[in-house]
């Protein structure tokens, strides 16, 4: 029996899955920057896992390792306890990444997924201060659990819990009100007014690039300045580095141009460099206060993933090729994106992002973007949108890709906005 798998999945699962519905085809295959349907087709993958594939599919010097590690018999689940696999990983991850930027951070792994890592900061913020508010950002996206709803600010993504989302206040993001606007100074001053309804947070927490919110990017002296903040309050700064993080934006961590030290960093998505699931919450050792067990999870030992993500780190973060690749490249699609821009008025473009993180806002009509991710993937391309009015075009190739994969890329997306403004009837 040959299986429909398109029609196997409508009939067995839960209506909640999305992505099939912008890329309605099975696929089979991956090597690289490439996806290949059932029947063979190519399909130039710009989403990379939504970040989690930086180095690309089935990597193969990281497919090497995660297959001798499983024909070795090695041990694959081992919750918290010790094992070698864990130990190799935290002595890379120490040496590769931490070290040489002068950082002290213990490393809690708190559960396989992104929302985990920011489940436990928000605990552990709370924790420390014995205050219970959180300040987020208008627009920002840190996952999909209860606590990480609350400091979500997509409306549609906050309906879901089913019940009111509390000990969290909404502040607005950099030039959330246009450029001539200080949101620092607004946050500021109703943190310092007694009289402002705002109850003294522990924490404010931040993207240093909305993934999820549309590409809005901080600059760094905004960021610098919310770090001040946190000093001058007593609050503690968590940068959600989930998305942004492992040299999405250039340098291995999102926030190292602006010379901030934030308490705790959440980091996830290509962290195994192969897709697998782990998630580090990274506690400054001042606030490492757990008991131990308090928080805690069955996968939280994910020993395969420890593996491939050690040979990460010795492949693509022993020195600074990648990240100048990637802030290379990263100017290559800002050049390209702008043209563009440039070169159909009418859609209202606008750019949005950083590194190889960037899109652009379409502001004639939210309906454009989801056309020309639409017109791509009829073109061989898997690209996605984002933003609260899913109106962006978001970019996220592997940082892997060659100029001419990314070119072609290019080349597809400037062709599918000249076909989406014909089929959205936008001159």
């Amino acid at each position: 029996m040959t299986l429909d798998v398109m029609e196997t999945i409508e009939r067995h699962e839960s209506v909640v899955r999305s992505y099939i519905r912008t890329f309605p085809k099975p696929f089979d295959r991956a090597q690289g920057v490439r996806i290949y349907d059932t029947d063979g087709n190519p399909y130039l993958d710009f989403f990379a896992g939504a970040s989690v594939l930086n180095y690309g599919h089935n990597n193969p010097e990281l497919k090497k390792v995660l297959l001798d590690y499983i024909e070795s018999d090695r041990i694959v689940h081992s919750l918290d306890m010790a094992s070698v696999a864990r130990a190799e990983f935290l002595d890379a991850f120490n040496r590769y990444i931490l070290e040489p930027r002068g950082m002290s951070y213990r490393v809690q792994f708190p559960g396989p997924t992104g929302t985990n890592a920011v489940e436990a900061a928000l605990k552990i913020v709370r924790k420390v201060t014995e205050r219970h508010k959180v300040l987020s950002f208008t627009n920002a996206f840190h996952g999909m659990t209860v606590g990480s709803l609350a400091v979500t600010g997509n409306a549609f993504k906050r309906r879901g819990a089913g019940f009111p989302l509390t000990y969290s206040e909404s502040m607005p993001y950099d030039g959330y009100f246009g450029k001539d606007v200080d949101t620092i100074d607004y946050m500021d001053k109703l943190l310092a007014d007694k009289g402002s309804g705002i109850d003294k947070p522990a924490a404010i927490i931040t993207e240093t690039v909305q993934g999820e919110g549309g590409l809005a990017a901080c600059s760094m002296e905004w960021l610098k300045a919310v770090e001040d903040v946190c000093r001058k309050h007593d609050l503690l700064l968590v940068v959600d580095d989930i998305q942004t993080g492992n040299g999405r934006t250039g340098p291995y961590f999102s926030f190292e141009e602006a010379g901030i030290s934030p308490d705790i960093v959440t980091v996830s998505k290509s962290i195994s460099g192969y897709g697998l699931p782990l998630a580090l919450t990274l506690v400054k050792p001042e606030h490492d206060i757990w008991e131990p067990g308090e928080h805690n999870g069955t996968f939280r030992g994910h020993n395969l993933a420890f593996a491939t993500a050690k040979r990460a780190l010795e492949l693509y973060w022993s020195n600074d090729e990648l990240q100048r690749e990637t802030e290379r490249k990263g100017q290559l699609i800002y050049s390209a994106l702008q043209k563009i821009i440039d070169k159909y008025p009418a859609a209202g473009g606008e750019h949005r992002g950083r590194g190889m993180m960037r899109g652009i806002r379409f502001s004639a009509d939210a309906e454009i973007a989801g056309t020309v991710s639409e017109v791509a993937f009829e073109n061989g391309m898997i690209i996605e949108t984002s933003g609260p009015e899913d109106d962006v075009l978001k970019l996220l190739p592997p940082l892997i890709i060659s100029d001419e994969d990314l070119n072609i890329g290019l080349e597809i997306i400037d062709q599918a906005v000249g076909e989406a403004l014909q089929r959205c009837s936008i001159s």
